[in-house]
């Protein structure tokens, strides 16, 4: 009901049209156009809003004469407001605070028409983000996995969280998600909080986590998105292998042997149980163990366990190869021509050993043996022996041989067809080396040397 004083005071109800919703985005404009056709006889027109107890505001007037315009002293709409001639009321730099209902009045002498309209102020919120992330997830252990935040929102949005893109629905025990809402009383903008409570399992190993808020805007409802985010997942040792390093078919007296012990847990096992044959009570260390310049007395069978679960347990057996070799005789030995002498290689290894004769470099297609030696055996015997599976593993020993004997004279005569002439030779055999000389029988006389 509006009062105008022409002659006499006369109240008149105002006419107008149904209510009108303006959606504006945060910081934007407000435009507001009238919605009324402008009477002919119009004097003035005004734009008010009203209180939520119902009372009005007025922040424009506009006269139909003058085409002047005055804005009403409203402090939080100083300098924010223009009144077009058509009647059009524009807010600048939208707030919260103008979510109201506004009212266009067109004023004639005996009539009020009135045109509600509504504002809606929507923000957009800021990107959601994964805060206070877990270091790490347990499997079988409900951990806090982290926060995800979204401020400066209005209304308040919805937040989600997703498994490599599926969306996680509360579990108790399982799945806790908790959500929370603050406003900002000086902007009246939410900050959105909702917290994840995660049980882990090993299928969880390089899955994203997201979150998501879903809000609404001036065109209707949005989502948006947070960064992935990737946790490592801690388990538990399921099962302990042990590795020898050299690889263990090649391990020889007088190597290094280095013990590995490895468990499939996450983070791995930093210590281990070592048990060494002669040591079942077993030997703390971490995940490495050195022997070193081992003998063939450490074969056997090495394990290694976790320290708080002695049962679970790994094990591996260890051959450390070994090559002896004996020469009899060996070095240098010195028979008589006609003598007999037994020669002996004898070899005892890990494995079955190739052995190889040589005399003066070279390779003999068997083992020597003499019942009765001639001159013509004395030489540089060696006997050689190999593991050719295990690389460096061979052994050598040698017998040099000296035949002596009595110098063993022979000679031939060659008379020269002619008959003139005949050639005496004479053939020793002995050693050491014998002198040869010649004499002339009946004389004494030597004639060559």
């Amino acid at each position: 009901m509006f009062c105008i004083l022409v002659a006499k005071c006369v109240l008149v109800f105002s006419k107008g049209l149904g209510w009108y919703t303006v959606n504006s985005a945060y910081g934007d404009t407000i435009i507001m156009p009238c919605r009324l056709d402008v009477p002919q006889n119009l004097m003035f027109g005004k734009w008010k809003y009203e209180n939520p107890d119902g009372s009005p505001v007025f922040i424009a007037f506009r006269s139909s004469t003058k085409k002047n315009v005055q804005y009403d002293d409203v402090p939080e709409y100083k300098d924010r407001l223009s009144l077009s001639e058509n009647y059009t009321l524009s807010i600048t730099n939208a707030r919260i605070s103008d979510e109201k209902r506004f009212v266009c009045m067109l004023v004639t002498e005996d009539d009020v028409f009135e045109a509600p309209t509504v504002v809606k102020v929507f923000k957009q919120p800021s990107k959601p983000e994964i805060v206070s992330k877990a270091p790490f997830l347990e499997t079988e252990q409900l951990r806090q996995l982290g926060d995800c935040i979204s401020k400066d929102s209005y209304p308040y949005g919805n937040i989600t969280w997703y498994r490599n893109g599926r969306e996680l629905q509360h579990r108790e025990g399982v799945v806790n998600i908790s959500f929370n809402k603050q406003m900002d009383p000086a902007t009246q903008l939410y900050t959105m909080t909702s917290s994840l409570e995660y049980k882990a399992t090993k299928a969880d190993i390089q899955m994203p986590f997201t979150c998501s808020v879903a809000y609404y805007g001036p065109s209707g409802q949005n989502t948006v998105y947070s960064e992935q985010a990737v946790f490592d997942i801690y388990y538990p040792t399921e099962q302990v292998t042990i590795q020898v390093l050299p690889p263990k078919t090649a391990i020889k007296e007088g190597d290094n042997i280095t013990l590995k012990c490895l468990g499939n847990g996450n983070p791995p096992p930093a210590e281990f149980l070592f048990y060494l044959p002669g040591h079942p009570e077993g030997i703390r260390s971490s995940n490495a163990y050195t022997l070193t310049d081992v003998r063939r007395n450490a074969t056997g069978d090495y394990k290694c366990s976790l320290i708080d679960k002695r049962s679970m347990i790994a094990s591996t057996a260890i051959t450390v190869h070994y090559l002896d070799l004996s020469l009899n005789p060996s070095g240098e030995v010195t028979k008589q021509v006609g003598d007999a002498l037994p020669v002996s290689c004898t070899v005892s290894s890990s494995r079955n050993a190739s052995v190889v004769w040589m005399k003066d470099n070279t390779r003999l297609r068997s083992s020597p043996s003499f019942s009765s030696l001639r001159y013509q055996d004395a030489g540089n015997y060696v006997c050689e022996t190999a593991l050719q599976e295990v690389e460096g593993l061979k052994k050598r020993e040698s017998l040099t041989l000296v035949v002596e004997g009595k110098p063993q004279i022979k000679m031939t005569k060659k008379t020269d067809p002619s008959g003139l002439s005949k050639t005496i030779t004479c053939h020793v055999e002995g050693f050491p080396k014998p002198a040869i000389q010649w004499t002339i029988t009946g004389t004494g006389s030597v004639i060559n040397q």
